[in-house]
């Protein structure tokens, strides 16, 4: 009886060995449930059985927690990508030539994983290298990506997957057609098309509107010609205080400027603008000869005003500035 014991305790081990599926067997059955269900969803028991070695096989993990009551915003976002990465694998190898398995396993399904790991934040996607054969890493250690800018980019994802596998077939990205998508861009296209059909006689007359587009033009000539821009790209001040209790509305310098300074200067170059408009439109086709004189010497007037005070601005941003006009 002593000697029928010690026989049975010397083939546990052997017993033990042969209880346990080889790596390829391991290989080949999840295989074929990703073909189904790519990347395969796992808890604790089924994740410990595909990441255990020895295995002459990679495996792709994404550790994640979508449940609400986690707060991953970036966990549930990036699923989708990851998905599409999986699908998208098992897709271009379904005759798994390059021995990698995709799956994901939920912090709600087997939180024993994220312990072991001693994971602080997820997502978090680990590949495990083989540990025998090609490429493998005996350690069993898995290469981590953990997401530090924020982002899940099914390409970038992918790029990096590959990176870390060992040499195989690397299926390309194949996302799936977007038929909602598509049908949004037509319904908007055609209902474009219709409201054009349908509002055109009303459109066209304003479209073609010379006149309309001659003071659009204008006013983003005198907008950029003022320094509307600079304003915006220097962040500069409205107005500043002269030192004296006063408010200076112009900047010293013609590197330096205030927002009000801006709105004077633009202000200036429209009623030119205006003024030479009329002089050489306007003021032509005044049938009355006196009307027509008067409006000559008017606007003549008020192109000399507003030009010897824009040379007077000139001189108080630059004391050196040589012209100047009267009456200013």
């Amino acid at each position: 009886m002593r000697l029928s014991s010690l026989g049975l305790l010397g083939l546990l081990p052997l017993l033990t060995f042969a209880a346990k599926k080889p790596s390829s067997d391991r290989f080949q059955t999840f295989h074929a449930k990703s073909i189904s269900s790519a990347p395969l969803k796992l808890d604790e028991k089924s994740f410990e059985d595909l990441v255990d070695g020895p295995r002459d096989y990679s495996v792709a993990v994404l550790l994640t927690a979508r449940e609400d009551r986690f707060g991953c915003q970036l966990c549930r976002e990036f699923q989708p990508e990851w998905e599409v990465i999986g699908k998208s694998w098992i897709k271009g190898d379904k005759a798994g030539e390059s021995r990698v398995v995709f799956g994901t396993l939920d912090f709600a399904d087997g939180k024993g994983p994220f312990q072991k790991m001693q994971l602080q934040t997820v997502p978090v996607l680990a590949v495990y290298s083989p540990t025998t054969g090609p490429g493998a890493k005996p350690d069993g250690e898995p290469d981590r990506w953990t997401f530090s800018d924020g982002q899940g980019n099914a390409d970038k994802v992918y790029a990096w997957i590959s990176r870390h596998l060992p040499d195989g077939p690397r299926p390309p990205i194949v996302r799936p057609f977007n038929y909602v998508r598509t049908a949004v861009i037509t319904t908007i296209v055609l209902g474009l098309i219709t409201l054009f059909s349908v509002a055109s006689p009303y459109i066209l007359p304003v479209v073609q509107n010379r006149n309309l587009w001659a003071a659009i033009t204008m006013i983003a000539i005198l907008l950029f010609t003022s320094g509307h821009m600079f304003n915006h790209i220097r962040k500069v001040p409205y107005v500043a205080g002269d030192g004296k209790g006063g408010i200076s509305y112009f900047a010293g310098g013609f590197q330096n400027q205030f927002g009000l300074e801006t709105q004077i200067v633009a202000a200036m170059y429209a009623i030119l603008s205006f003024a030479t408009i009329s002089l050489a439109i306007k003021v032509p086709r005044i049938a009355d000869p006196r009307t027509q004189q008067v409006a000559v010497w008017v606007w003549s007037a008020v192109m000399l005003g507003m030009y010897s005070f824009l040379l007077s601005v000139f001189r108080v941003k630059n004391g050196g500035y040589p012209f100047w006009l009267p009456p200013f």
